[in-house]
């Protein structure tokens, strides 16, 4: 895979997100994420050993290009936790709004402590960016979703929100919102189908968008769902021009930076092949794009992906990698 460096020696970062298979990066991977179309790198829990471990792995990530890549996981606590011998163990966001229910401020004091060992943790390690807050509503309806909301009420989950990302903030890391508009309604998991979810946009704003609408600028970076919305537009909120520009950035007002959804999945699998769901996600309104578990496909992307950087997207990029703070 050829590299294309300026003559400072700098590598643009681009806007696809791709992932490792091990500890340790192998010499394809190095070349793999020295591509000029990569700008980020997402960890699972098959990246994980131990603390210094995956400290050394982030540490060669971070040694590969100037400006350096992006770091992410999945750490929400409960379910989704990626990194967890060493790291403090975090019970489901369900249980922060059971604890609201009974003690508001002990629960939004909670919500704030979290979030900053959320961050101050993988900080600690050289991660950069947790997928994290979950804002989809506890319908009762998603199992792919269920524990990781806070509440079924919108107004709970924006506050317990916006504490969790005082802490990250407090930590030194920024945040990303996840599923717009939101995913707790459908039944299906994204993963290995596709969801549908028929009500009205009147009522999926009043209730599901509204955290994003209320947190404003707390929020730092929003993931839209592999889900339909028939009422709303035929393709799924990720692909769709109406959702994300439209509605997140028009009548949101939302600044910051779009990442789809791993492409991999199901639920994307509508757009056509790899290189479709990644042209559709960012002509939609994604600034950069998951590629997960199908280090293929990734190399299918790389090598056929035609993009053009908008005049703001090394901007966001920028504004999600936060300075670290001891706390």
């Amino acid at each position: 895979m050829a590299t294309r460096k300026k003559d400072d020696g700098k590598l643009p970062r681009g806007p696809v997100i791709v992932d490792v298979q091990g500890k340790s990066l192998t010499q394809a991977e190095r070349e793999r994420l020295l591509h000029p179309l990569v700008g980020g790198v997402i960890l699972f829990a098959r990246n994980f050993a131990s603390v210094a471990q995956v400290r050394k792995l982030c540490e060669e990530i971070r040694a590969l290009r100037k400006p350096r890549l992006l770091i992410c996981v999945d750490h929400e606590g409960g379910r989704v936790q990626r990194f967890q011998r060493g790291f403090t163990r975090i019970a489901p966001m369900r249980e922060l709004g059971r604890l609201w229910d009974s003690d508001v401020l002990a629960a939004c004091k909670r919500a704030t402590e979290i979030g900053r060992t959320i961050g101050r943790e993988l900080r600690a390690v050289g991660v950069d960016l947790s997928f994290t807050p979950v804002l989809d509503l506890d319908w009762g309806n998603s199992g792919v979703i269920g524990d990781r909301a806070f509440h079924s009420d919108p107004r709970v989950v924006a506050m317990l929100a916006r504490c969790l990302n005082h802490g990250l903030l407090l930590a030194g890391m920024a945040n990303c919102g996840k599923h717009f508009p939101g995913h707790g309604f459908a039944q299906a998991d994204s993963h290995v189908a596709l969801p549908t979810d028929e009500r009205e946009l009147d009522t999926i704003m009043a209730h599901d968008v509204a955290p994003y609408d209320w947190l404003g600028e707390a929020l730092l970076s929003v993931m839209p769902a592999h889900v339909v919305y028939p009422k709303i537009d035929a393709q799924p909120a990720g692909f769709s021009r109406r959702w994300l520009q439209e509605i997140l950035r028009g009548k949101l007002g939302f600044q910051g930076l779009v990442f789809s959804d791993d492409l991999t999945m199901e639920g994307a699998a509508v757009a056509g092949d790899i290189v479709a769901r990644a042209d559709a996600a960012l002509a939609a309104g994604c600034d950069m794009v998951l590629v997960c578990n199908r280090p293929d496909l990734a190399d299918q992307l790389l090598g056929a992906l035609q993009w053009t950087p908008g005049p703001q997207f090394e901007t966001r990029l920028k504004s999600l990698f936060r300075d670290r703070v001891r706390v």
